[in-house]
């Protein structure tokens, strides 16, 4: 793959997403509202995670969590080249509970980087059974690598949002559930009943974020979902509450490295 390019691969299995990317670009702060496990394959890069500064070169696994806030820029000039999966929290939930039945909280991956070679030909095998083969049993053998590599990574479990204040996460389920509504910070402390101040100084302690980049970081994710579904892009950036389809656009490309247009193109 040229440098530069990014491809989105059709997948066999339903809730996953297969991405192979060749770039320099720099990723600003944003999260996912998928699991995200990738290789690196040529170059490196550094990385903001929610365990803090981390640095990964080829051979190593990456991996994000839904809602983890992070970002990305290439060490060197050369920049770097990786292939990732990303997988709807369901699908994930599904393999992990089948390997610690005992446990019933989330999933998450604790180490944003693992250094172990012992990934690196599963993941392969994997990211090429999701894209590439034809054969009737295909789904077998993705579901059997999935579990493999899960049950080998360091992982632990836990409750999402026991670490947001109660009026916080009014705010944030109000975002959730309705991305595309217009929302002043005023409302969303009439909401949750306590100060403008306290509701951006508090949403910004517990996700990382202001109100208004979570919102955005919400709509890009639904805006995402329509255009895989090919909804039309000037339809898809009404619809999630953008100001216009150059507006979407540009904050695509900053959160995805590629732009809607070209994401459309994947699914056609």
């Amino acid at each position: 793959m040229a440098k530069g390019q990014f491809r989105i691969y059709p997948c066999r299995v339903a809730g996953i997403e297969a991405v192979a990317a060749s770039t320099d670009h720099v990723f600003a702060r944003h999260f996912h509202a998928q699991y995200g496990f990738g290789l690196i394959e040529q170059g490196a890069q550094k990385s903001a995670s929610g365990r803090g500064l981390v640095e990964a070169g080829p051979g190593a696994m990456i991996t994000v969590n839904p809602g983890e806030i992070h970002d990305g820029a290439p060490i060197g000039d050369s920049g770097r080249a990786w292939r990732m999966l990303y997988f709807d929290p369901s699908v994930i939930a599904e393999a992990a509970n089948e390997i610690d039945e005992s446990a019933n909280r989330d999933f998450e991956f604790t180490q944003p980087v693992i250094d172990d070679s012992r990934f690196a030909a599963p993941f392969v095998s994997l990211f090429k059974s999701l894209t590439e083969t034809s054969e009737a049993d295909s789904e077998l053998q993705c579901d059997e690598l999935l579990v493999l590599i899960l049950a080998g990574m360091d992982h632990e479990r836990r409750t999402r949002g026991n670490s947001f204040p109660a009026p916080i996460l009014r705010a944030k389920a109000f975002i959730d559930e309705a991305p595309a509504e217009q929302v002043s910070l005023a409302d969303l402390a009439h909401l949750c009943g306590i100060s403008r101040f306290q509701v951006l100084r508090g949403f910004v302690r517990a996700t990382g974020l202001t109100p208004h980049a979570y919102l955005m970081q919400r709509r890009l994710d639904l805006a995402r979902r329509l255009i895989a579904q090919q909804t039309g892009l000037a339809d898809a950036a009404a619809t999630c509450g953008f100001a216009d389809q150059s507006h979407m656009t540009r904050l695509f490309v900053r959160k995805f490295g590629i732009s809607p247009g070209l994401y459309a193109a994947s699914f056609s």
